[in-house]
């Protein structure tokens, strides 16, 4: 019997993350892209429900008082949570990919045992290194503590259920596709 499967895609700061979970959504009908809620204001072009549910302070900590998120964390004095509600929505019709950082994925994994998790990591540190200066986006300051952060999560991997190496783009998502193929087996 195919079910569907809450799959968790992390891994360190430009390996790849985003593009491969875009892709994966716009070839795989069956895969849908979950939603978080966040106490951030709206960026420009940014729309509630696309990119994040966007709520107040007091709505999320409702959520967690309620035990309404499978995981949730606080980054530069605003909340992220994934909504557990809108996850398991989606998994009545589709598999769910959820792209958050391994501390997440692990918080996934305690609240709900039949999450996937997915590691994504670079062909090495240097390569990483490499394409975060060539994003342009971030000062040296920024890129050498995201650095320092890509030891952390690069020691979680043993903990994840598959690690795939992001060398080569086509490879990494049919990979991934094949794990998730996998797991709707089981």
């Amino acid at each position: 019997m195919n079910k569907n499967v809450l799959v968790v895609l992390s891994g360190p700061s430009g390996v790849g993350k985003g593009t491969v979970a875009k892709l994966l959504v716009e070839r795989n009908k069956n895969v849908a892209l979950s939603i978080s809620c966040t106490t951030r204001q709206p960026r420009v072009g940014e729309v509630d429900g696309r990119e994040y549910f966007f709520i107040d302070k007091n709505t999320f900590n409702d959520k967690v008082k309620n035990q309404g998120f499978l995981e949730y964390s606080e980054h530069f004095e605003n909340c992220y949570g994934t909504p557990k509600d809108f996850v398991f929505d989606k998994l009545e019709t589709n598999d769910v990919l959820l792209e958050i950082d391994v501390n997440g994925g692990l918080q996934v994994k305690k609240n709900y045992s039949d999450a996937v998790l997915i590691m994504l990591v670079p062909p090495s540190v240097e390569e990483i290194k490499r394409r975060l200066i060539k994003r342009g986006t971030e000062s040296e300051e920024k890129i050498n503590l995201r650095m320092e952060r890509i030891e952390y999560e690069l020691n979680k991997k043993d903990l994840y259920d598959y690690v795939v190496v992001n060398d080569d783009l086509e490879t990494a998502i049919k990979e991934v596709e094949e794990i998730i193929k996998k797991e709707k087996q089981q």
